[in-house]
């Protein structure tokens, strides 16, 4: 090899074949991975094509977050001439790639074209470096299998966990301390699953209620005073759902709340989000003068106010945003909050069916 790139690295073995690790400056990213061609058909192809669209978020996720951004190695393939010479009997030493070899990644090209764009906002950036895993190239078919296998044993984090470990999301960290702070929702909320199963030992998910508190802030912030807001409205309707507390006070089983009643439908603690957004937006209403009217709701799935609106005709549970909204007018209404024009109206048509 007359020319070459010379990275430091360590050999690893996989399968029988030999590996190789290093570090490689982010500047250094474009040279060996060259920007994707025009289009080819997806059976030509050892990678599925850019989606152009998830690029600004990853790279908004870096240049957000310049102290503290995190990624894990690039997969590439070597076709082409390369060597690796160790430090005497160790698997550390230098490995060469003949220039004129060709770099084809096989998992984290998303990724290599974020940090591409990040680096024209922020030149430092290419003094930092990022691992690449290198094999060698052993044709299409071996790297269509290794993009596969890369990807279709990656299990996503559950939303729900995503969220318990977010430390950076606003909205997140008051939603774990509204859960940590209500005894209910402490003892009841799975942080962990998105789904909870007929024999869960939790109500709640906390990705639940997340998506409520989102609907409430209705911005990526929230600040100190957001987060007591939350808390003080979480609390209240913990305190006047009256069978949440007799579940909490083992008067009521969860299996006949579960069952028999609404409150802890994904759908209700949604509505609950929008009702928490009108006393957000309305100070003037006094949380603890109507939220204490809660009590006087009948929240049985039986109970034909909820036709229509939370459950169909035929029991099952509505999930759309239109079912939320009128889930949450009808509570507005039974403790004596106004309603809007649009839910007046909606209100009338629901009526009129019944």
């Amino acid at each position: 090899m007359n020319f070459s790139y010379r990275f430091p690295a360590v050999k690893g073995i996989q399968a029988g074949r030999e590996y190789y690790i290093s570090m490689v400056p982010l500047k250094l990213l474009s040279r060996l991975f060259p920007a994707e061609e025009e289009i080819v058909l997806p059976e030509h192809r050892a990678q599925r094509r850019i989606n152009e669209a998830r690029i600004p978020e990853i790279k908004n996720y870096i240049l957000d977050n310049r102290d503290t951004y995190v990624f894990s190695a690039l997969s590439a393939s070597i076709n082409g001439e390369f060597k690796f010479t160790p430090y005497m009997d160790t698997d550390a030493g230098i490995f060469e790639v003949d220039m004129g070899s060709i770099f084809l990644i096989n998992d984290g090209q998303h990724r290599k074209a974020a940090i591409e764009s990040a680096m024209k906002e922020d030149p430092s950036l290419e003094k930092e470096t990022i691992s690449i895993v290198f094999f060698s190239d052993e044709g299409l078919a071996r790297s269509q299998q290794m993009f596969t296998d890369l990807n279709k044993h990656a299990v996503k984090t559950s939303n729900s966990l995503a969220t318990l470990y977010d430390s950076r999301d606003e909205i997140a960290v008051a939603t774990k301390h509204v859960i940590d702070t209500i005894p209910f929702f402490k003892r009841y909320t799975d942080k962990e699953r998105d789904i909870l199963g007929k024999n869960s030992s939790s109500l709640f998910t906390l990705n639940m209620i997340y998506k409520a508190n989102q609907k409430i802030m209705h911005s990526e912030k929230c600040s100190s005073s957001d987060a007591e807001f939350l808390l003080s409205y979480w609390q209240l309707v913990s305190d006047n759902i009256v069978e949440w507390q007799e579940v909490l006070n083992k008067s009521l089983t969860k299996k006949a709340l579960r069952e028999n009643y609404i409150v802890t439908l994904a759908i209700t603690i949604s509505a609950f989000g929008k009702l928490g957004r009108f006393f957000f937006d309305n100070d003037n209403y006094n949380m603890q003068k109507y939220l204490p009217k809660l009590q006087q709701i009948d929240w049985l799935r039986s109970n034909n106010m909820w036709i229509g609106r939370t459950i169909r005709d035929n029991g099952k549970v509505l999930n759309s945003e239109e079912a939320i909204s009128l889930t949450c007018a009808v509570i507005k209404r039974e403790i004596g909050l106004p309603l809007t024009k649009e839910e007046k109206q909606k209100e009338k048509q629901i009526s009129e069916k019944m």
